[in-house]
């Protein structure tokens, strides 16, 4: 964070001395939203601290790698101990099952590859958390996450961050404009090493502390198990074809896969085909159907949205009526492409330059203004459907396994 850059403004941009500024800090207890709480205290803000409790401590306070759980609640509790600031605990385990873990369980069953960070942003921490934060007369709203914000006339705009190693700007598509008026981001020009290294000036012993998992509320990593729990439907049994037809073999329930995954297929010999490797191309989990084809089948040309947040510039409806340039991101490990986003008949879609491969529903398709480093980020939607660039191959028939 730099000093404010005049007497009008502090450092996160808003018309008040720093003293004379409160700043509720989410607080998860790790490195992150530690150094934010510490280096706004540092530059004098009225800072309050706040840590959700999502989910049954007991079950993950042994579990390295886990957040909101109970060795981070007593980690941010040190913390601003340590900084001499209030600090609150605000128990929202009932809500979070239901609107995060419940909706988990059910986008596996429906054959959806889901996004419980960016649910749990969207329906959690940038709700409940909102209102808290202006229930303590706050004038901004702080979290650890690595995204820039900074103001676009009257509203203001997030912008991929520095470190794009970093950049977690794609599960914070969902994000609206109001939440954006209250929302600040002090780590959105600093790397993870800067940031480790602010935590030891300052003191904090969490500096060296492990980052936490996507999957937080998964005490034994094994996702499955909370699935088939929760919706046992996503564990029937059925089969797995090849885009030509073929019954290569069974599978013990649809939550086991993903559009694009080649491993623990479960296929034996059959998993390929011409010494050609398989992936998972489609999921029926109507009909308890798992498709496989190699890696050409998995090409995708366009992707059909739904739940699109748009945070650009002028309407949505407008720009994506005349068809609007865009880069385009549909999985969070990926690179933002070139790609146009259209809107039809009410419907709207992404088509790619190029074609992309392994696009699974239920991920997000998240638009950028381009594809440089520090670009704006425009909205985005989650994947309804997936439009294949090719056709099924055509390949010898030989007898069903």
């Amino acid at each position: 964070m730099t000093a404010a850059a005049s007497p009008y403004r502090n450092s996160l941009d808003l018309p008040k001395p720093p003293g004379e500024t409160r700043v509720v800090v989410a607080m998860s207890g790790g490195v992150d939203s530690s150094v934010v709480a510490a280096l706004l205290k540092e530059q004098g803000y009225d800072v309050v601290g706040v840590t959700m409790q999502l989910y049954d401590q007991g079950e993950a306070e042994h579990r390295p790698g886990s957040c909101c759980a109970g060795q981070d609640i007593f980690d941010a509790r040190q913390v601003a101990a340590r900084l001499g600031v209030p600090h609150y605990v605000l128990d929202y385990e009932t809500r979070f099952r239901a609107k995060v873990i419940d909706a988990f369980a059910q986008s596996y069953a429906e054959g959806e590859t889901p996004i419980p960070c960016v649910t749990c942003n969207q329906q959690i921490k940038f709700v409940d958390l909102f209102d808290m934060a202006r229930d303590l007369g706050a004038d901004a709203l702080a979290t650890g996450h690595y995204i820039a914000s900074r103001a676009d006339g009257d509203e203001r705009a997030l912008f991929r961050a520095m470190d794009s190693d970093r950049d977690q700007s794609y599960f914070l598509f969902a994000t609206t404009r109001e939440q954006l008026r209250l929302l600040r981001f002090p780590l959105g020009e600093m790397s993870k090493p800067e940031v480790r290294e602010h935590a030891r000036r300052l003191g904090l012993d969490i500096a060296d502390k492990p980052d936490s998992q996507d999957i937080c509320f998964v005490p034994t990593g094994r996702y499955s198990d909370i699935v088939e729990r929760l919706a046992p439907q996503a564990a029937s049994p059925g089969d797995i074809v090849h885009v030509d037809g073929r019954k290569l073999g069974r599978h013990q329930g649809v939550m086991h896969y993903t559009v694009g995954q080649r491993k623990g297929l479960g296929l034996g010999a059959a998993g390929a085909v011409a010494g050609e490797p398989l992936y998972v191309v489609k999921i029926d989990a109507a009909h308890a159907q798992v498709t496989v084809g190699p890696r050409s089948a998995l090409a995708t040309r366009r992707v059909f949205l739904r739940d699109v947040n748009w945070i650009g510039p002028g309407d949505f409806k407008t720009a994506a009526a005349a068809g609007l340039e865009i880069a385009a991101r549909v999985r969070s490990t990926r690179p933002p492409v070139p790609a146009l986003l259209e809107m039809k008949d009410g419907e709207a879609f992404v088509e790619f330059l190029d074609d992309e491969n392994g696009v699974a529903p239920g991920q997000a398709c998240v638009f950028y203004e381009n594809a440089e480093p520090r670009g704006r980020m425009l909205g985005g939607g989650f994947i309804k459907s997936a439009e294949s660039a090719v056709a099924a191959p055509s390949l010898p028939r030989v007898a069903s396994a």
